[in-house]
């Protein structure tokens, strides 16, 4: 749960664009595998308070997208890795057609629509063992929290090494190697409080990073209602913060607008359980963002 203040009492939250502004005046330009230069800065970092909304961009109407992420963020902690299998959850094909096309699937070895046993649902729910066995992250992960709240090792990962390294001698398994999800969990039981502290390894700014802002402070709260506590604050790191070439015209336009107070997210009071969670069970209010915007990236 959070505990929300009045909406007339939130306070509009510059960090997103503060974090824009910085890249493009100081980013290193970097070439990527893409061939399409961008600008980055290793380490930079947001935090949210939760008490003053949850962070859902208001620069841009994000309303179509936030079930999207939700459904993404779902997909994933039941071990989806296929195109098929986000469908399944409410994860739109739009979200991840364009990176699991036959060609792209090929280079790995990996039949089309196949994100790769190296991607995020199976490194959360379906880590290999050395004697065979198959160990579910995610549901050991909130069973550890739920027992043993006190603990500091709350730790999910999505990075199987074996199948997310490559090199001459060895192909990867993983179409798009994960780009976010480790997350520390950080209770606290003498206040009922929860803190999450989520790092993304690689963060496309004006695409990516926003919608994973929803699935990580939507991923609190589920934690924070299994447990009965408060979702007090979202820490969020971006080791490698970046905008393309193409994209800073967007960030350009985006910059120019003044943002609103964070919106209010509510999750049903019967989710007590992680992965009884349907995208449904999350409503959106008092969300009064600026115009939608389309903003392309490199695939």
């Amino acid at each position: 749960m959070i505990k929300y203040l009045p909406y007339s009492e939130r306070t509009p939250d510059t960090q997103y664009q503060d974090l824009l502004r910085r890249i493009l005046k100081e980013g290193h330009e970097v070439h990527p595998i893409h061939g399409e230069p961008a600008w980055m800065i290793p380490g930079m970092q947001m935090r949210f308070k939760m008490e003053n909304g949850f962070p859902l961009l208001t620069e841009r109407d994000l309303s179509k997208s936030f079930p999207g992420a939700l459904g993404e963020l779902i997909a994933f902690l039941h071990g989806a890795h296929t195109l098929e299998g986000l469908k399944e959850y409410g994860c739109p094909k739009v979200f991840w057609e364009r990176w699991v096309t036959k060609e792209k699937c090929d280079v790995f070895g990996l039949p089309e629509h196949e994100l790769g046993p190296g991607s995020y649902g199976p490194g959360w729910a379906a880590n290999p063992m050395p004697d065979g066995q198959i160990f579910n992250q995610v549901k050991e992960l909130m069973r550890q929290i739920k027992e043993r709240p006190f603990l500091r090792t709350h730790f999910l990962s999505p990075w199987i090494p074996g199948y997310t390294l490559q090199h001459s001698e060895l192909t990867r398994k993983v179409v798009v190697a994960p780009c976010h999800g480790w997350v520390h969990f950080l209770a606290f039981p003498e206040t009922k409080k929860l803190v999450v502290h989520h790092f993304q390894r690689s963060g496309d700014m004006p695409v990516g990073v926003p919608l994973n802002m929803v699935e990580y402070a939507a991923l609190g709260m589920l934690v924070a209602q299994m447990l009965e506590y408060s979702f007090s604050e979202l820490v969020y790191t971006i080791s490698d913060a970046h905008i393309y070439e193409r994209e800073v015209g967007a960030v350009e336009e985006l910059l120019s607008r003044t943002p609103a107070a964070f919106p209010t997210v509510t999750l049903d009071e019967s989710i007590v359980d992680p992965f009884d969670a349907q995208r449904e069970h999350f409503t959106l209010s008092d969300y009064h963002p600026g115009a939608h915007m389309i903003i392309d990236t490199p695939v």
